[in-house]
């Protein structure tokens, strides 16, 4: 009986990606293959490339991948489980073990912008992440994953899904009274890239100076810088942006926080608020918006968006950073007709747009009402949170003054003379791990000098009291009595 001739075995594709390293071995000569396999594993479970616990494949797979016969794989195994190099036991695998301690590697540094442990967290800027939606969030994740429509995992439209970009032109202009075309929003990873992609375009055009309400937030400065544009500091008076030293500015863009300032919590008057528009409509210019926490009002109506009163000359920007987490980077830009198609361009070629998955989620959460109800859970525990640093304030440091409180995550304290000069309040304070921002911090480094003594957005503390931005939002009311407590005594027991 004539047998078949036998068939030629397919080309191996190659090693899997994680064996490569023993590729030289399995290319050297047949007589010393084995030996140079056997040195090669021993190698690199050495050097560290193969950590203790990592479970190796079976001899037929890794003699399949390299190309060489499994019985020099099994002679390899077999030889560096006795040197104490391997383990293996009947029916387990394979495994690297723990009797050689590789060097250890550098240690991967983390960094994230985080408070060390303190007796006393301050800093303002964090909301409490443990309010984070978990359980309705994962149910979104659900819900989108079993109906997200296959195309919608491609490169996204650079704006961000349309399905996202409705549901936030309701939610903003049910919320925060804007003028809100889908075809105008912009979905972005937070402030941050909303600033760069204005900065970037604004320098385009012609744009070199932008701006600064002085105190301000610092990243204003450097996101524009980094686009560029120079930022310049114009000062605030109570009514918010100060009108004179802006028309005599010559800047055509300026950044503002008008719902509430940030940090001196001002919220900006009628008058000024028409103002500003009067100005960008007389210079062709753009006010730039970070609504950065729009929705937390506790004590007074809610004020409406700026951009609402004049959506051509004003871009509006918000995100979910104090309402879910910064870490989801989601946020949004509403841009003006003459600024749209530029900043779209910029966003194609700055990412192809925002991650599909996280948008669907987002959108679904907004949808089903979720995101409602999660702004109403933090705007109760934030409350109950301010009105604790209140009362705190008022028993351990009597006589303070308490400013900025009838929105947002952060309050002004500016405290009696008798309490000392700044800068050794702040020096006993860190001795006993009390971390803490002054107002001072917030004011531009090019800024003209102190405002008048005495005003509330005075910045430098010019008549001799101690003025810090108090954040709340992410101590329990606990916390933060205790830690108003620990900063009493700090201060106190100083001068005894």
């Amino acid at each position: 009986m004539t047998r078949p001739a036998p068939t030629a075995a397919a080309p191996h594709p190659g090693p899997a990606p994680a064996w490569e390293l023993l590729l030289p071995a399995a290319s050297a000569p047949a007589r010393s293959r084995g030996r140079a396999l056997r040195e090669a594993l021993r190698e690199a479970v050495r050097a560290g490339r193969l950590a203790s616990g990592t479970r190796l494949p079976s001899s037929r797979d890794l003699a399949a991948d390299l190309g060489v016969s499994r019985g020099l794989v099994t002679e390899a195994y077999e030889q560096l489980t006795a040197e104490g190099y391997l383990r293996s036991g009947r029916g387990a695998g394979t495994w690297v073990g723990d009797a050689v301690r590789a060097a250890a590697p550098p240690p991967v540094r983390d960094l994230a912008p985080r408070t060390p442990g303190t007796a006393g967290d301050f800093v303002p800027g964090t909301p409490d992440l443990s309010l984070f939606p978990r359980s309705a969030w994962v149910a979104a994740q659900r819900d989108v994953l079993a109906e997200l429509p296959h195309d919608d995992l491609g490169y996204p439209d650079p704006r961000g899904l349309p399905r996202l970009r409705t549901a936030l032109a309701g939610l903003l202009s049910r919320r925060r009274g804007v003028v809100a075309d889908p075809e105008r929003v912009v979905v972005v990873s937070g402030v941050a890239q909303a600033s760069a992609l204005l900065g970037s375009v604004l320098y385009g055009r012609g744009t070199t100076v932008v701006g600064v309400e002085d105190p301000g937030s610092p990243q204003h400065v450097s996101l524009y810088a980094a686009a560029g544009v120079r930022a310049m500091p114009l000062p605030l008076d109570a009514e918010g942006l100060a009108l004179g030293p802006l028309l005599d500015s010559g800047v055509r863009a300026v950044v503002t926080t008008p719902a509430h300032q940030f940090p001196t919590g001002i919220a900006y008057s009628a008058r000024r608020r028409a103002q500003l528009l009067d100005w960008a409509r007389s210079v062709d210019g753009v006010v730039l918006e970070d609504d950065y926490d729009g929705d937390f009002r506790y004590d007074r109506s809610p004020v409406g968006a700026l951009q609402g009163l004049d959506p051509e000359h004003v871009a509006y920007t918000g995100s979910v950073s104090k309402s879910l987490a910064p870490g989801l980077r989601l946020g949004w830009l509403l841009v003006p007709d003459s600024l749209a198609e530029a900043v779209v361009e910029r966003k194609r070629t700055m990412d192809l747009g925002h991650p599909s998955l996280d948008q669907a989620v987002f959108a679904r959460f907004v949808e089903r009402g979720d995101y409602d109800r999660q702004l109403r859970r933090c705007k109760r525990a934030y409350r109950e949170r301010r009105d604790a640093l209140a009362g705190a304030l008022e028993e351990h440091f009597p006589g303070t003054e308490v400013s900025g409180i009838a929105a947002g995550l952060h309050a002004i304290a500016t405290f009696p003379e008798r309490w000392g000069p700044e800068g050794r309040f702040l020096t006993r304070a860190a001795a006993a791990g009390i971390a803490v921002r002054p107002l001072s911090s917030y004011a531009h480094p090019d800024s003209a000098g102190a405002r008048a003594p005495g005003r509330s957005n005075d910045p430098g503390g010019s008549d001799g009291r101690t003025r810090l931005v108090l954040g709340y939002a992410h101590r329990s009311p606990a916390l933060i009595r205790s830690g108003v407590r620990e900063m009493a005594r700090a201060v106190r027991d100083g001068d005894a």
